[in-house]
């Protein structure tokens, strides 16, 4: 059984549910991994004085969730991730346009690394001076510029993210391989086209786009800022929610 630390009810709510976010918190932050065992119902039970119909609760939607798979014969464990689940939930371009049959490509047009200035780190929501990753892309659906990419990630919450050879797999996608997240949010605007932004999507300048600004945590820990914008009528799949219980 894990440590005290790693199941703990947080005390707001209804006990199955409090009972469903203590077993989702360590598998979402990465500290369960895929196949490890997870309490028993009646270990369960006994750790939290509650009764089996509680924690039967707790653990179906867990499992109707697929954070967990309950097996007759090995007990109940930390489920193998969907890959097809989170791709869909954070959208990933280059999944998007390689579902629709196109190919994908991008161009990294800047990458730098530095502390974040004031605006950066209130948008990323971090300290100042934050050590971060710049990026700046432009993905095409065979070979036609569909959306334009400002993204600022938090590098200690990215370990491995500064060796990462991001001009071959786009930003997004190495995240959702690389790094557990706990919660995102998702913002949708309508905006006009800057010089940059026109050039690198082949359009007029003060043409309109959508705007997709999102951010994703690791708990209380900022992973990464991502300003997407598409012209308008450009096929996007955007959301705010949570993974596990909230």
């Amino acid at each position: 059984m894990s440590p005290d630390s790693d199941i703990a009810l947080d005390g707001e709510g209804p006990l199955h549910q409090q009972i469903r976010r203590a077993i989702a918190r360590p598998i979402l932050a990465g500290r369960w991994p895929p196949g490890r065992r997870i309490p028993s119902e009646h270990e369960l039970m006994q750790r939290f004085g509650v009764s089996r119909m509680t924690v039967n609760r707790a653990l179906a939607s867990l499992a109707n969730e697929g954070l967990i798979a309950r097996k007759r014969k090995a007990g109940t464990v930390v489920a193998i991730p969907s890959a097809e689940r989170a791709v869909f939930e954070i959208w990933d371009i280059s999944a998007e346009i390689a579902r629709s049959g196109a190919t994908h490509s991008m161009t990294l047009i800047r990458r730098e690394v530095g502390p974040a200035a004031p605006a950066e780190a209130d948008v990323l929501r971090v300290p100042a001076d934050t050590p971060i990753l710049r990026l700046v892309l432009c993905h095409a659906s065979d070979g036609e510029p569909i959306q334009f990419e400002d993204r600022l990630v938090n590098i200690a919450a990215a370990p491995g993210i500064l060796s990462a050879r991001l001009e071959d797999i786009a930003p997004g996608r190495w995240l959702l391989d690389h790094v557990p997240w706990t919660e995102a949010e998702h913002a949708i605007r309508a905006a006009e086209a800057n010089a940059e932004i026109a050039a690198h999507l082949k359009i007029r300048r003060g043409s309109a786009c959508l705007v997709v600004e999102r951010h994703t945590w690791r708990g209380d820990t900022p992973i990464t800022f991502a300003r997407l914008t598409s012209p308008a009528g450009a096929q996007v799949l955007v959301g705010r929610f949570r993974p596990s219980a909230g």
